[in-house]
């Protein structure tokens, strides 16, 4: 008789083990630290750059590629490509009769690993969110920046700049290579405050620009020091649930029209395309949506994890929510995740009617705007 797998003593001990153990063991490389609890690179399965993500304080991991995820043993299975008992089986041997005060000690030490990781990840957090305040403190309004020539270099012309817009002339992108911080670049910068539930400021959302580089969308060129280019955007705080508000177009719209970038959201704004409505940018696609369910032989459910207590959700007076889709990402993956934050937002403000609004495959609105 196949014994159950919960009364295998050794699942104990594997879902007890640090998964940054596990990823270390398996070898998966290339990991830099994106927070203090998280790792991101390359997925051992699909490849890629930085689609794979390791979160040592809740222990899990996912790919936006291929759309693997799970716990430690999951992983074993997904580098290995072997199934469950064998991936128990490299992690704790073969089936043998375990102390349960062995179990029992393992318990209370990944108890405790997991309240030292929270603890230390709660510094983390304070600390980046002191850090973007002083960003924002030492910004200065966008009216009559550069930062009002780069939108209108991408056809977004305002009659002035919104308020969590800023600009900072000579800003250092500063990032942790190798352990050590390094400046790659400094110069031009539009700065875009990012707002809590409770309109508290928490994060900076960093755009260094250079109006010269029409190649590169009027952003500046940033490499690392083996010459690989970065992105020329980067994020100091805690984003996870926090908007950028961009404006209205109504002083009493409840419309709500989210889309996940600056520019993206702009774009809709200078169309107007709706009438009345609020213009918020969310910053990644990840903050849209939450976490997602998993099921069992789906790569993306689309369907919202409510235990995500941290997970963006519009304020209460809004009645009608429009995501902007953008159409050069990932198909099937944005449109379940934009799915998950839509589902997830009715199931917070009753009422409300959500709508995910696509610009077509290839392109985002900004794309449109531009008349490309």
């Amino acid at each position: 008789m196949t014994l159950d797998r919960s009364e295998d003593p050794r699942l104990a001990l594997a879902q007890a083990r640090p998964i940054g153990e596990i990823a270390d063991r398996l070898g998966v490389a290339d990991l830099k630290r994106v927070t203090h609890s998280e790792r991101a690179g390359p997925c051992p399965a699909c490849g890629g750059r930085d689609r794979f993500a390791l979160n040592t304080a809740r222990g899990v991991f996912n790919c936006r590629g291929c759309g693997a995820r799970g716990d430690g043993i999951a992983l074993v299975r997904l580098v290995l490509g072997c199934d469950f008992p064998s991936a128990l089986a490299f992690l704790e041997g073969e089936r043998v009769e375990v102390d349960p005060a062995e179990i029992e000690r393992r318990r209370r030490a990944a108890a405790d690993r997991k309240r030292a990781q929270e603890e230390e990840a709660a510094r983390y957090r304070a600390h980046a969110i002191g850090d973007a305040r002083k960003i924002w403190q030492r910004s200065s309004p966008a009216d009559g920046s550069p930062v009002m020539q780069y939108l209108a270099a991408r056809s977004i012309r305002l009659p002035r700049a919104p308020d969590a817009l800023r600009f900072l002339p000579d800003h250092p992108c500063v990032k942790k290579i190798g352990g050590r911080l390094e400046t790659l670049h400094r110069g031009p910068c539009m700065i875009a405050g990012i707002l809590d539930r409770s309109d508290r400021l928490v994060a900076v959302h960093q755009t260094w620009l250079d109006l010269s580089r029409p190649d590169l969308d009027f952003k500046a060129e940033i490499r690392s020091p083996s010459g690989e280019r970065l992105p020329a955007k980067m994020v100091r705080g805690a984003k996870k649930g926090g908007a950028i508000r961009l404006g209205a177009t109504g002083s009493s719209a409840r419309a709500l029209v989210a889309g996940e970038g600056i520019e993206t959201t702009l774009s809709a704004m200078v169309v107007d395309p709706i009438g009345p409505a609020n213009f918020w940018a969310l910053v990644d696609l990840g903050n849209m949506s939450g976490i997602m369910l998993d099921r069992p032989g789906v790569r993306w459910s689309g369907e919202p994890d409510m235990s995500d207590s941290d997970a963006w959700v519009p304020p209460p007076w809004v009645d009608r929510l429009f995501f902007l889709r953008d159409g050069d990402s990932a198909p099937a993956m944005t449109s379940a995740k934009l799915r998950a934050g839509i589902e997830r937002a009715r199931a917070s403000v009753p009422g409300l009617v959500g709508r995910i609004v696509d610009p077509g495959e290839g392109r985002d609105f900004n794309d449109i705007l531009r008349g490309k």
